[in-house]
């Protein structure tokens, strides 16, 4: 071997050397990503159920006590759903899951309901919505308290007639030129709450699935 094709052999060597150096540089960079995305992500769901279910009134690893529900009419969810169990001393406390408003006025309106072992509602938050700005949007917490009103509510309090807009005769505010939006939140609650009442049992067991 001559001294230029040493000197190739050489060049070759330390380029497949920087090249393996470098993918695995970026192997470990993506898992290390990974992982932090994927922490950043459990933290904000964790700080969201906290929201509507404060955390000194459970005591279990509520991420990791969960059921899944599988796609609903009732619940207008077309994908499996996952409910966190809250317990406290390995008694339920409550559920959350998500539900969804098909009717929105600019699509569908993506809800987490927090419902309390008794029935009765903790919370409720919109977590994703297409509504229009500075009218349907009202919905989000961001812009506007409405939604908090339906904290400590059940099925029957208010009267079943009355889980309605004003317009339509129930109790609660529509928003000034967008009543479709608020109309479409209140049924996906109502039968959230009809839902958890259908399928308690069954939401708080240990495994497996609930029915459909």
């Amino acid at each position: 071997m001559n001294a230029i094709q040493k000197h190739i052999l050489g060049i070759g060597l330390m380029l497949a050397v920087f090249a393996i150096g470098s993918s695995s540089l970026v192997v470990v960079t993506e898992n290390a990503t990974r992982d932090k995305i994927a922490e950043n992500e459990r933290q904000a769901l964790l700080n969201a159920i906290n929201i509507l279910i404060p955390a000194n009134e459970y005591s279990n690893d509520i991420l990791a006590d969960t059921i899944e529900i599988a796609p609903n009419k009732q619940l207008a969810t077309t994908k499996p759903t996952t409910v966190y169990r809250a317990r406290q001393n390995q008694q339920p406390v409550a559920a959350i899951f998500t539900t969804i408003a098909p009717n929105g006025y600019s699509g569908k309106i993506t809800l987490l309901v927090a419902v309390y072992q008794t029935g009765k509602l903790a919370g409720v938050r919109v977590i994703n919505h297409k509504e229009t700005p500075g009218l349907g949007d009202k919905i989000d917490v961001r812009k506007t308290d409405w939604i908090t009103q339906f904290s400590d509510l059940t099925l029957n309090s208010p009267a079943p007639s009355q889980w309605a807009v004003k317009k339509d005769g129930g109790q609660f505010d529509q928003f000034t030129g967008a009543t479709i939006t608020p109309r479409a939140v209140i049924q996906a609650i109502k039968n959230a709450l009809h839902y958890f009442e259908q399928h308690q049992h069954d939401l708080f067991r240990a495994h497996g699935k609930t029915p459909s």
